[in-house]
C-alpha cells in the first residue's frame, strides 16, 4: 500500500465511510482523520485504546510597545493584511495571521515575540495491529492547517488520510505527500458538481486518482459514469445503497467487521489501489 488520501466534495458523501472500512481491511495501516473540525472516524473504531495525545500550538506575533518605534516594516511585509498600525499602536488580527514569522524576522528593534497559543490536539490509538491518528481542532480557531499538519506527520507507506469535505485549504494540507487520491461521490447532480471541483484539485496536485460512487444505484450511477468516461479515469467500486449498511453504519460499527460481502468490496478496492500506486 501507500499514502492513499480519500476526498469528497460535500460532507455526507461516504468519505469516512470508505476511509474507516477500507483502513480496518489492511493490516498494520494507520488511519489518519484530518477532518479536525468534525473528526468522527474513531467513533467507528470503538474499541480501540488511547495511546498518547498532545496539543498543537500555533505561534503568534506579541508587540513590545516600549521597543517599537512605528517603523511599520511588520505590517508592510504581511501579505495576509493581518497587522496594522493605528494611532501609533500595532495592531494584529489574529484570525488572519498565518503563524509564518516573518514580521519578527523583519522587526529591527527586537519589538516583536512570537507566543504559542492552542488550537487544538493529536491523539493516538491502537486497535489490534491498526493505529488510528485523530486530529480536532479548538471550537472559534480560523485555521486547521497546523492540526492536520500535526497529524500527517504520523503518516507512514501504509496509511489511509481521511481528508476534510471541499477543496479549501485544510483540503490541499492534508493531500500533500500523498500518491493516490480517492474522490468519493454519490450518483446527484449535486456530487457531480461538487467533484468537478475536487477533479481540478488533485490535477492541479498532479496527484493519480479514481472514483468510488457511494450509495450506488442503476438508475442514477450514470451521472457519474459519464463523467468519469469523459476524463477516461476509473470507477474503483460501487458501495451498494441498502438499508442493512445504512443500520450498521448508523449504529458505530464498521461495515467490513459486520458483512463477509462489504469485507471483499474493500479488500477488492484495496487490491485495486495497490495495482494502482504500481503502475
Amino acid at each position: 500500500m501507500s499514502r492513499i488520501a480519500v476526498l469528497s466534495g460535500k460532507g455526507g458523501s461516504g468519505k469516512t465511510f470508505v476511509s474507516t472500512n477500507l483502513s480496518n481491511v489492511i493490516q498494520n495501516s494507520t488511519y489518519l482523520d484530518c477532518d479536525v473540525e468534525e473528526p468522527n472516524g474513531l467513533l467507528f473504531f470503538n474499541d480501540s485504546s488511547l495511546i498518547e495525545q498532545s496539543n498543537v500550538y500555533r505561534e503568534i506575533p506579541t508587540f513590545n510597545k516600549d521597543k517599537c518605534i512605528g517603523c511599520r516594516d511588520c505590517v508592510n511585509f504581511c501579505k495576509f493584511s493581518a497587522l496594522a498600525f493605528i494611532k501609533d499602536t500595532p495592531l494584529l488580527f489574529e484570525e488572519v495571521c498565518h503563524s509564518c514569522g516573518g514580521c519578527e524576522l523583519v522587526c529591527k528593534h527586537d519589538a516583536i515575540e512570537l507566543k504559542k497559543i492552542n488550537v487544538g490536539s493529536v491523539s493516538k490509538f491502537s486497535k489490534e495491529n491498526n493505529t488510528i491518528i485523530s486530529g480536532e481542532m479548538n471550537v472559534g480557531e480560523a485555521s486547521a492547517v497546523p492540526i492536520i499538519s500535526n497529524v500527517l506527520n504520523y503518516a507512514n507507506d501504509n496509511s489511509i488520510i481521511d481528508c476534510p469535505p471541499g477543496s479549501a485549504c485544510s483540503t490541499m494540507e492534508a493531500i500533500k505527500g500523498a500518491e493516490f487520491c480517492i474522490l468519493v461521490t454519490e450518483p446527484t447532480i449535486f456530487s457531480l458538481h461538487n467533484i468537478k471541483m475536487i477533479v481540478e484539485l488533485v490535477t492541479l496536485f498532479k496527484i493519480p486518482f479514481g472514483f468510488v460512487i457511494n450509495k450506488s444505484n442503476e438508475k442514477l450511477d450514470y451521472i457519474i459514469e459519464d463523467y468519469v468516461n469523459s476524463i477516461n479515469k476509473e470507477i474503483l467500486v460501487k458501495i451498494p445503497f441498502t438499508k442493512d449498511i445504512a443500520k450498521i453504519t448508523t449504529n458505530g460499527m464498521l461495515v467490513s467487521d459486520e458483512s463477509e460481502q462489504m469485507r471483499q468490496l474493500f479488500i477488492s478496492l484495496s487490491s485495486k489501489l495497490k495495482e494502482e500506486v504500481n503502475k
